[in-house]
C-alpha cells in the first residue's frame, strides 16, 4: 500500500538519529596523541565499553583506565537504538531456553539482578535519561499470532515473570491500533530509556571516576609487548598519532571490523533502521492512549518495535534488516529509502488517526549480529586481551552484563560467570563471502515469506532451525 501523505510526512525528516540531534551533546574529547600507558585500555565507548570502565573504577580506584573511540561516545548503535533496556541476556526467554536449558533459570536471575543494577547506577550517577521501568508490550496483528503470544505467556509464567494475557478489546484500551488483535504485556522485565543521555550519562560518570577518555581515537594496530599489549592509535588529519602500552585491554567495538581476525567468523553487521515523528499533539495523545508508555513490538519474523518518548513522539523501526555483501560498513548505508517508506506508511497503517503526523528524523545504524542471537566472549594473546559482542539487537541491558563477563575473564580467576556456558561457549560461525550473502538474503527472503503464509517456515527455515543457525535483529 502506497499511502498518499507519506511522502510529504518524511519529506522533512533529518538523515540523522534523532538521539543524537540535540543540543545536550556533549563537546567532543580530544583525540589521543604522543605515548600513553594504563592498566586497562577499553577500546570503543558505547554502552559495553562505557560499562566496562565505570565498573573497573568502581571496583579499583587507583585502576589506570583509559577509554577510546573511533568517534564520540555512544554515537554508533548505543546513541541509535529504540531504547528498550531488557531484562533477558539471551535475546528472549525463548531463545535461552532452547540453547542454555541446563543454566536458564540462572541466566533469568542474572539479568533481572543485571537490569536492577542498571537502574541503581542511573539514580546513584543521576543519568537523567528518562528511565521508566514500564514493560513490553507484544501485539499480534495476525490471528495466526495469538496462538503465539498464548504459547509465550505460559513459557514467561513458567519462569516467574509477571505477564498479563490481553484480548483484542484489552490490547486496544492500551495503545489504540484498528491493527491490533491480541496482546501480552510483560510488566517487570523492560525499562524504557532515552538511550544518547544513558551514553553520555555514563561517559560522565567515568569523567567524574578519573577515567581518561579519548574520542575520534581509532586503534589501528595490536601486538604483544612484552607482559603487555601495545596498541596504534589514529586520531585523524589533524591529529598526531599515538599509541598505548596497556596491561589488559578490553575489546567493545561492536559490529565494526574488530582488531582480532577470529570475531569476523562470528560477527555480520546488519543495517536496522527507525523513524522519529514530531511530536503529537494532545488530540493526538488522546487518540491512541498509550498511557502506561510501555514499549510495543509486533510479533512478525519482520517486526516493528516502537515505543513514545518523554517528550511526546513516537519512535518506529524495525522491519528491514540489511545485510550488505562483505560485512559492508559505510556512512551512506544509513540512509535508505525503500526502508523509510515501508516504514512511514506500516505506521499509517498501525495508528490511520494519525495520518496528519510528520516525521522529523530518519536513521540507520548496524547490529552486530551472531548466530545465537545473544552475546559471546572471550580472551586473547594469553589472557591479556578480554572481548565481547554479538548482542544482536538487545545490549542496551545486556552490554552491563558482558561489561562484568569481560572483567572477570582479565581477572584470570574462575568466577560464577566465566563458569556459565554462556561464556564458555561460542556461537556457529557464518560461512565465509558469497555465501554470507546468499545464506543471510536466502533467510530474509524466506522470513518475509513466513509472515505472508500464517508463519510457515519453508525447508530453508526448518533446517537452519536444526542446525541452531537464523537471522535475526
Amino acid at each position: 500500500m502506497n499511502l498518499p501523505h507519506t511522502g510529504r510526512a518524511l519529506a522533512d525528516a533529518a538523515p540523522v538519529p534523532y538521539w543524537l540531534d540535540r543540543p545536550e551533546r556533549p563537546d567532543p574529547l580530544p583525540p589521543l596523541t604522543g605515548t600513553h600507558t594504563a592498566d586497562l585500555l577499553v577500546v570503543g565507548g558505547g554502552y559495553a565499553g562505557l560499562w566496562t570502565a565505570l565498573l573497573a573504577k568502581r571496583a579499583d580506584p587507583d585502576r589506570d583506565v583509559l577509554l577510546v573511540d573511533a568517534g564520540t561516545c555512544g554515537w554508533a548503535a548505543s546513541g541509535r537504538n529504540g531504547g528498550f533496556c531488557a531484562a533477558s541476556l539471551t535475546h528472549g526467554l525463548a531463545n535461552g531456553v532452547d540453547r542454555f536449558p541446563g543454566e536458564i533459570d540462572e541466566l533469568e536471575r542474572l539479568g533481572r539482578e543485571n537490569l536492577d543494577g542498571i537502574a541503581a547506577a542511573v539514580a546513584e550517577h543521576g543519568i537523567d535519561c528518562d528511565f521508566e521501568r514500564t514493560g513490553e508490550l507484544a501485539v499480534a496483528v495476525e490471528p495466526y499470532q495469538l496462538a503465539g503470544l498464548a504459547s509465550d505467556a505460559e513459557l514467561a509464567r513458567r519462569y516467574g515473570h509477571d505477564v498479563r494475557l490481553l484480548d483484542r478489546d484489552e490490547v486496544r484500551a492500551e495503545v489504540d491500533s484498528p491493527t491490533y488483535l491480541g496482546g501480552m504485556w510483560d510488566r517487570d522485565r523492560v525499562a524504557m530509556l532515552d538511550p544518547a543521555k544513558l551514553a553520555w550519562g555514563l561517559r560522565r560518570a567515568c569523567l567524574d571516576l578519573g577515567v581518561r577518555i579519548h574520542e575520534h581515537t581509532r586503534v589501528t594496530g595490536l601486538r604483544r609487548d612484552g607482559g603487555a599489549l601495545w596498541l596504534a592509535t589514529a586520531g585523524g588529519a589533524d591529529a598526531a598519532p599515538g599509541s598505548v602500552r596497556a596491561r589488559q585491554v578490553a575489546l567493545a567495538t561492536n559490529a565494526f571490523p574488530p582488531l582480532l581476525r577470529r570475531l569476523r567468523a562470528w560477527l555480520v553487521p546488519v543495517y536496522d533502521y527507525a523513524l522519529m515523528t514530531e511530536p503529537l499533539t494532545p488530540g493526538q495523545r488522546k487518540a491512541i492512549g498509550w498511557t502506561n508508555r510501555q514499549g510495543l513490538a509486533d510479533t512478525g519474523n519482520q517486526f516493528h518495535y516502537y515505543r513514545i518518548t518523554a517528550d511526546g513522539r513516537i519512535l518506529f523501526g524495525g522491519y528491514d534488516a540489511v545485510y550488505h555483501y562483505g560485512n559492508r560498513i559505510a556512512p551512506e548505508l544509513e540512509q535508505r529509502t525503500v526502508t523509510f517508506t515501508a516504514l512511514a506508511e506500516h505506521f499509517f497503517t498501525t495508528f490511520p488517526q494519525l495520518s496528519d503526523v510528520r516525521f522529523s528524523h530518519r536513521w540507520g545504524g548496524v547490529i552486530d549480529t551472531c548466530t545465537r542471537f545473544c552475546p559471546f566472549f572471550g580472551t586473547a594473546y594469553q589472557g591479556r586481551l578480554a572481548y565481547t559482542a554479538g548482542f544482536t539487537g538487545l545490549g542496551v541491558g545486556a552490554t552491563r552484563f558482558g561489561a562484568r563477563v569481560m572483567l572477570d575473564l582479565l581477572g584470570g580467576e574462575e568466577t560464577p560467570l566465566t563458569r556459565l556456558d554462556l561464556v564458555r561457549s561460542k556461537p556457529l560461525p557464518f560461512p565465509p563471502e558469497p555465501f554470507r550473502a546468499t545464506g543471510i538474503n536466502l533467510t530474509r527472503w524466506s522470513l518475509a515469506r513466513a509472515d505472508a503464509r500464517e508463519g510457515r517456515r519453508n525447508l530453508w527455515l526448518r533446517t537452519l532451525d536444526r542446525l541452531g543457525l537464523g537471522f535475526d535483529s
